[in-house]
């Protein structure tokens, strides 16, 4: 997957058409499209689930209204920093959501 996903990122920025880049390739253009619809179910199928994750944390009251879920990188940094008015709290990834979440609402109405 993650070799024909560096191939459909090539042709877009080439600015060749599907037809030509493919000529120039060596393959057929029905393999291009064939792994082009698997990338895009691939790619709809992990957004469904994280909206589904989204969805579900909202639902418990883990998010306070009015925020954001975000998501970080694999590798990215151990601990997030979140500022309130004054107030600085530092999230670790096991951090306590609901209890991170009663803390941000208390110093949202706070501040």
């Amino acid at each position: 997957m993650s070799h024909w996903a560096r191939i459909l990122r090539e042709r877009n920025a080439s600015g060749l058409s599907i037809k030509e880049y493919c000529r120039r390739s060596g393959f057929r253009e029905n393999v291009y499209f064939y792994w082009q619809r698997k990338l895009r179910e691939a790619t709809c199928e992990e957004l469904a689930a994280k909206n589904a994750e989204a969805d579900s944390f909202k639902e418990q009251g883990l998010v306070p209204t009015g925020w954001a879920i975000c998501e970080t990188a694999e590798g990215a940094g151990k601990s997030l920093a979140v500022e309130v008015g004054k107030y600085r709290i530092i999230v670790e990834r096991d951090s306590d959501l609901e209890l991170l979440a009663k803390v941000c609402r208390t110093l949202g109405s706070t501040c």
